[in-house]
């Protein structure tokens, strides 16, 4: 069965940093490109940051550039998202988001993992 797990959310001060990671199974996650997104309360889902099946092609939202890092270890098939300098803005659940731009199409997405930034 395919599966996108979303680990290392969690509380944290204002300026403090987290890595989350996204471990993939059950298809060939290197084939993917890698996508975070965030969504807070009551507010609809943002994009956060992409990096390209190999990791050479990696863009990130103007609310997170300069303080976030995407990247991936295909041997591990896992993704990461490296949050540094966080703000109480921050706070919202992340999810994890794999897809396919050539050959068979697929999408799929994590469970989400809680990001709260909060003195």
């Amino acid at each position: 069965q395919v599966q996108l797990v979303e680990s290392g959310g969690g509380l944290v001060q204002p300026g403090g940093s987290l890595r989350l990671s996204c471990a993939a199974s059950g298809f060939t996650f290197s084939n993917y490109t890698l996508n975070w997104y965030r969504q807070a309360p009551g507010k609809e889902r943002e994009w956060v940051a992409v990096i390209t099946s190999n990791g050479i092609i990696i863009n990130y939202a103007d609310p997170v550039k300069g303080r976030f890092t995407i990247s991936r270890d295909n041997a591990k098939s896992t993704g990461y998202l490296q949050m540094n300098s966080l703000k109480p803005d921050d706070t919202a659940v992340y999810y994890c988001n794999a897809k396919t731009y050539r050959g068979p199409r697929n999408e799929y997405w994590g469970q989400g993992t809680q990001v709260t930034v909060s003195s």
